[in-house]
């Protein structure tokens, strides 16, 4: 029976982690972040949207160095030329999006002086970098009031996040829109998560048949092998 314990704690554990995976990073299906693109174009700079509407992608292979900026025009991240992928820790944006909705505090510091000299953070040297970006997507949960029938897609917002490119000034633009429910196909959110409840029961059903065949087979061996017959696996 401990064996038994552990194995289930082992499956609750990797339903929950799953579930949170599925959670964690998922934009609403309902909308869409369109890109026009990086204007004027960059050679080498390529970005998407991940996720319908929850963060961008940027891979850089320009041979120079781009820098994104933050909400306030402070420096908030930078790809090198060499790929190294740095953010700002005094960037009001480094702390701003790490929450899709921007439910987190900001260090009083970084607040009266975002434009303060920036404090880089290696975070890896692959040249990509994903971030949430809360100008390219609606940060209430709910539905946009410029939503009049939730069956016509409508546009929400153009929006631009300013970036450099070799020092040029450059931006990226595109248009968030409202799609609706049948936009998405949910698996982001609801739809993954039900296949590992699936996985879940699958693998208790699967233990359940195990218990009862080893208990089975031990009540016949005990009656065989006396009252020192062996214990049960489980």
């Amino acid at each position: 029976m401990p064996r038994l314990a552990a194995a289930l704690a082992a499956v609750l554990a990797i339903v929950a982690a799953l579930s949170a995976t599925a959670t964690a990073h998922q934009g609403d299906p309902r909308y869409r972040s369109i890109l026009r693109g990086v204007d004027p174009e960059a050679s080498g700079v390529r970005v998407q949207v991940l996720n319908y509407d929850d963060r961008f992608e940027l891979d850089n292979r320009s041979g120079e160095t781009v820098l994104i900026y933050g909400y306030q025009r402070e420096p908030y991240a930078r790809i090198s030329a060499d790929g190294t992928v740095e953010v700002n820790r005094r960037s009001p944006a480094y702390f701003l999006n790490d929450e899709r909705y921007a439910n987190v505090p900001v260090p009083a510091a970084v607040r009266k002086n975002p434009r303060a000299a920036p404090a880089w953070e290696v975070q890896d040297r692959t040249g990509r970098f994903e971030w949430h970006d809360h100008r390219m997507h609606w940060m209430v949960r709910g539905i946009a009031p410029q939503v009049r029938d939730e069956d016509v897609r409508t546009k929400i917002f153009d929006y631009r996040v300013p970036i450099s490119v070799g020092g040029r000034a450059a931006a990226i633009g595109g248009t968030l829109w409202w799609v609706g429910e049948e936009g998405g196909s949910g698996w982001a959110g609801g739809g993954m998560i039900a296949v590992v409840a699936l996985v879940a029961v699958a693998l208790l059903a699967v233990l359940a048949v195990v218990i009862v065949r080893r208990r089975r087979d031990g009540g016949a061996g005990g009656a065989a092998s006396g009252a020192g017959g062996g214990r049960e696996a489980w």
